[in-house]
């Protein structure tokens, strides 16, 4: 429950060094730069130029790693959720033959567009082809228009006609033998495709004819014979197809350097981060200057190193008013886990309480009951314990996520047994099915109670748990006035409020509005109630005199009490949210009875057994997948909804120290 201490530090060394230096804590990653005012004398350089190379050479082998992953994908080893682990001579040698890697780089770039222009050859010759299938049965080519004495029309109607229709069209109001001849080459699709052949003289007249009833002349496609042009086109596809696997297969060739390729890309986009620093450092010929934080406790070493090996001058600062410090926060093993979920709403600033410890217990304890069941939290407890411990180099972040779920699944698992669930009521299902158990008690009791059977019970029970979980957001706040020496806004502002709540709590709790919830009635003795009067009328006094304390005006601080006083309303509805604590547990119980109870449904039969596994199995994970997702969401609301709305603010800005770019491996240093 701490904010690591940070340093201001600020380093001044020779030119010579600059390259050594940088190298030192890029690799280091223990500080944040800040770009510094360039004062007289000094200047900044030009990077952008060869940033943009850099981060150009990077791309593209990025993008060579995508393709590769298309032609030739690696092998699958387990989740992926490690990076590969070189040693620095490794990635020494690859940075000796990087341009020789950049090479094969650019010649799969140009296969890749080899590939995409066959295949668009393709597509384009197949298009040609498609439109030529209806037009195979006619033997002579497609651009004829006719020879020495007759003309030739090509083309269709838009209907399904036969040749004597056709021959009736063409003819017109002619009488008797008219020289046409009428030759249907296919229908089909409600097309038909005819030749049309008459003399010259009525040439004319019967093109006319054709055309008001509907006939579309062929427009150019091939000079060719149908047959002679859809071959021509199936043989040039064929050599397209041939491109296309060669290139694939020289490119898939180059899959054993897919190693040197991601240690390259990391490589160009590590010098692309230096080279973006480098533009902003203030130098002259001979010196550079850097600034920035680092977590105080690594000062000595990281000073040391600095004098000691570079000759650089380092000196400390002190913060200046109204400068904040980055932010790295340091907690036990249980609770820093939750700190993603802190920094999804945003980091404290130096100075204030860091409320992960506080959170990480009520996340728990939350998401146990949302999920409350002991087969799924014994699940999820296990699965994510197994990938912890084969993974034990995955990325940081990913790791504490699945160490939230493997505690958020013990305490599940906890809620379960509380309340007699273990995937639902299976055990009561599977003894009753398969072996005969006719008991009206359940196997598996509930240690405390059964919500199902009293959901009521559970209601109160969510909502004391929820006044207690709105109580500690405001004793962090009661903390911070303390921790600034404010008595007097911890009287008013935090007391004042105890005050004011549990009174009203102890006077609804004998009230018949809770004995009607609760399905019983509670006497309180006389002093009990006359604490509950003194509790609420001195609370409501307290806020309503000095909740506008800054002002002097007595009328507007009244009137500003008042107002504060109406915030209770606040309080009511905060309370009231977490029945979602109820509503999800119920959820997570009925759907399993429900699983349950249809796997269940074809009796002690072979059918049956394998019935009830089948629906069993994917029933309860999609039931698991479903609640698991309900209780992730709804846990982080009542943080950041209702308990963070008690004090926290955030505002804090996160540590980024210059370090290098490991996107695709990490590099194991030697000694």
């Amino acid at each position: 429950m701490a904010i690591v201490e940070m340093q201001k530090i600020s380093i001044c060394a020779l030119q010579k060094h600059r390259k050594e230096i940088l190298d030192f804590l890029q690799r280091s990653g223990a500080m944040e730069l800040i770009r510094e005012n360039v004062d007289e004398g000094f200047e900044t350089i030009d990077t952008s130029q060869d940033r943009s190379n850099f981060e150009k050479i990077a791309d593209s082998f990025d993008h060579i790693l995508e393709l590769l992953k298309q032609y030739a994908p690696a092998k699958s080893s387990g989740l992926g959720l490690e990076k590969k682990q070189i040693t620095r001579s490794e990635q020494k040698e690859v940075v000796k033959k990087v341009s020789e890697y950049y090479s094969q780089v650019k010649r799969m770039m140009s296969l890749e567009k080899d590939i995409v222009e066959a295949k668009s050859n393709i597509a384009r010759k197949s298009n040609k082809i498609a439109t030529l299938r209806p037009w195979e049965k006619l033997d002579i080519p497609l651009n004829s228009t006719g020879t020495r004495k007759t003309d030739i029309f090509i083309g269709t109607f838009p209907t399904l006609i036969t040749e004597e229709e056709i021959l009736t069209i063409a003819a017109g109001d002619a009488e008797g033998a008219v020289p046409i001849d009428v030759n249907v080459v296919s229908s089909e699709n409600q097309m038909t495709c005819c030749c049309v052949v008459c003399t010259k003289d009525i040439s004319a007249k019967t093109e006319e004819n054709l055309r008001q009833g509907g006939f579309v002349k062929m427009p150019f496609i091939t000079h060719r014979v149908p047959t002679e042009a859809i071959e021509k086109r199936e043989r040039e596809i064929r050599e397209e197809e041939a491109r296309i696997s060669s290139a694939v297969d020289e490119i898939a060739s180059y899959g054993e350097n897919r190693l040197k390729y991601e240690i390259a890309s990391d490589y160009y986009r590590t010098r692309s981060e230096k080279y973006k620093l480098l533009g902003t450092i203030p130098q002259s010929k001979n010196a550079f200057f850097l600034e920035g934080w680092i977590p105080k406790e690594k000062t000595d070493d990281f000073c040391s190193i600095l004098r000691d090996k570079y000759d650089a001058v380092v000196e400390l600062e002190d913060t200046a008013e109204g400068e904040q410090p980055p932010v790295v926060l340091r907690n036990n093993r249980f609770s820093e886990n939750v700190e993603g979920v802190l920094e999804s709403y945003g980091l404290p600033q130096h100075g204030r309480v860091d409320p992960t410890t506080v959170m990480s217990f009520f996340y728990v304890f939350f998401f146990g009951m949302m999920l409350s069941d002991a087969g799924y939290g014994i699940l999820m407890a296990i699965v994510t314990a197994v990938v912890v411990k084969l993974y034990p180099r995955m990325e940081a972040g990913m790791k504490k996520m699945l160490k939230l779920f493997f505690w958020c699944g013990l305490s599940t698992a906890f809620w379960g047994f509380m309340y007699g669930g273990f995937f639902g009521d299976a055990i009561d299902v599977i003894a009753k099915t398969f072996f005969g158990y006719t008991g009206e008690t359940p196997i598996l009791k509930p240690i405390w109670f059964a919500p199902l059977d009293n959901p009521m019970r559970l209601l109160i029970w969510c909502m004391v748990f929820g006044l207690v979980h709105l109580f500690a957001g405001l004793a962090i706040k009661g903390f911070e006035y303390l921790k600034a020496g404010d008595v007097v806004g911890f009287i008013s502002d935090i007391i004042a409020w105890y005050m004011f709540i549990l009174g009203l709590v102890l006077m609804l709790v004998p009230s018949s509005i809770f004995a009607s919830i609760a399905g019983s009635q509670i006497v309180f003795p006389g002093w009990a109630n006359t604490l509950a009067k003194v509790l609420t009328i001195g609370g409501l006094v307290i806020i309503l005199l000095m909740s506008g304390r800054a002002n002097k005006n007595w009328g507007l601080r009244v009137a500003l009490g008042a107002y504060d006083i109406y915030g209770v309303t606040s309080w009511l509805s905060d309370v009231l949210s977490y029945s979602r604590l109820l509503a999800l547990g119920l959820a997570t119980g009925v759907i399993a009875n429900v699983i349950n109870m249809m796997a269940s449904m074809k009796g002690c039969t072979p059918l049956g057994i394998i019935v009830f596994i089948i629906v069993f199995i994917f029933g309860h994970l999609l039931n698991l997948a479903i609640n698991l997702l309900g209780a992730y969401v709804h846990t982080n609301r009542l943080q950041y909804v209702e308990f963070f709305s008690k004090f926290y603010d955030g505002g804090g800005e996160s540590f980024k120290p210059f370090k290098t770019i490991n996107n695709y491996v990490e590099i194991k240093e030697e000694n």
